[in-house]
């Protein structure tokens, strides 16, 4: 398995012999219009890519949207994918939104169901959104679990809290690699939409044998933490060799 951060929730997964896209977010820096109202008010994406998308779709099999949100889906995304390639959805309004968009090759995906693209079994697990109306309001979101026998198990968790149903999809499925969106990104109101430094603690303590690494970070302008707070974080718990904070462009292997 090779894992590569790209940029946000953009990440590539190679797996038994696939390449698989996630959570694609193309635009150039400062392409669209902040989130918010929050701590800050940048255009968005408020990063470049770490290199071009030719070279971030070469042999790439397969996409999967966990949901569509304009920082995992976005116009950019829409108009650059080949419109035959396969895409992974969550929901029939999502996928209705790619139709509109001109993508032919579509699979819906059911939660706690799995199917098989050329090999690798895919299981759709339930995440949420942020808290109480927040989560309402967000809209429904899927993780995915990968496996196959010759490959370690691995957890996309997707932008979801620390809740009882992350614990039991881990308990379930009990992941080798997980994949965390760990920016704490918020709004001025609402609280946290995605994981922060305590949610990924208690990952960890779910998962004590996995490695986890932290994606969505410094990409989008209501993140709420940085890289360098988490590795201190990390540090001080003693945890550094089980949780990987990468860069974007950064390759892991395993």
């Amino acid at each position: 398995m090779v894992v590569q951060q790209i940029r946000n929730a953009t990440v590539t997964v190679e797996y038994k012999g696939q390449k698989f896209l996630v959570d694609p977010m193309f635009s150039k820096k400062g392409e669209f219009d902040s989130f918010g109202p929050a701590a800050r008010d940048d255009r968005n994406p408020i990063v470049d890519l770490p290199f071009s998308v030719d070279k971030i779709m070469d042999d790439v099999d397969a996409v999967i949207v966990t949901h569509t949100h304009e920082d995992h889906f976005d116009q950019a995304a829409k108009e650059q994918l080949p419109k035959n390639i396969k895409l992974f959805m969550q929901d029939e309004k999502d996928a209705n939104l790619a139709r509109k968009a001109g993508f032919t090759n579509i699979e819906v995906m059911k939660e706690g169901n799995s199917t098989t693209f050329k090999g690798v079994k895919l299981t759709e697990v339930d995440g949420r959104h942020g808290y109480g109306k927040m989560a309402e309001a967000m809209g429904n979101v899927m993780g995915v679990v990968f496996q196959h026998p010759q490959e370690k198990t691995l957890y996309i968790a997707g932008d979801t809290v620390w809740y009882s149903q992350v614990k039991k999809n881990i308990d379930t499925y009990k992941p080798e690699v997980l994949i965390l969106n760990g920016g704490q990104n918020q709004f001025l109101e609402g609280g946290p939409l995605i994981m922060g430094k305590e949610d990924v603690y208690q990952v960890y303590k779910a998962a004590p044998k996995a490695k986890i690494l932290v994606s969505h970070m410094e990409a989008v302008n209501h993140w709420g933490l940085s890289r360098k707070e988490l590795k201190t974080f990390i540090k001080d718990k003693g945890i550094t060799s089980n949780v990987l904070v990468p860069d974007d462009g950064e390759t892991i292997s395993f």
